[in-house]
């Protein structure tokens, strides 16, 4: 692992591990760290926890999430997944429930995301729009219909 941290962590790694709750976690493995972290606080919301060049711990929605730079991967078995590729989590959507889609979509066009879709009504009893974020990861946020 290559780190290029610069300050003192909020935690120890092992502690924050251990801190987790049980359930899925998620990871993004990022080429750009500043430009996730305020991809996720500006435009989804997020609070970010702590943030270095290496490492970010976001809360979104009531769920912790991670980003981590490419360069703090170089010995993790996902480095050969990632080598070359240049649009990240392909038939991946992270879906946000309980995020305004309606928000979120003006937020994005304001900072010059992508929208895939604005927010439709869809069949499925959600309200939802797709956004790509850096690295071209989709994030879905849908507040639910009335019935």
């Amino acid at each position: 692992m290559a780190k290029r941290r610069t300050k003192t962590p909020w935690m120890k790694a092992e502690d924050f591990g251990r801190s987790l709750p049980r359930g899925i976690g998620v990871n993004l493995l990022v080429t750009d760290m500043p430009a996730m972290e305020a991809f996720c606080r500006d435009v989804l919301g997020a609070r970010i926890i702590y943030a270095d060049e290496d490492f970010a711990a976001i809360e979104l929605l009531g769920s912790v999430f991670m980003l981590h730079a490419d360069h703090s991967y170089l010995e993790n078995p996902m480095t050969g997944v990632i080598a070359g590729v240049e649009t990240r989590g392909a038939g991946i959507e992270l879906r946000l429930y309980g995020a305004d889609p309606d928000a979120v979509e003006a937020k994005a066009r304001d900072f010059g995301h992508i929208v895939l879709t604005g927010a439709i009504d869809k069949p499925h009893g959600l309200r939802e729009c797709h956004i790509v974020g850096p690295d071209g990861y989709v994030f879905v946020p849908s507040t639910p219909l009335p019935a």
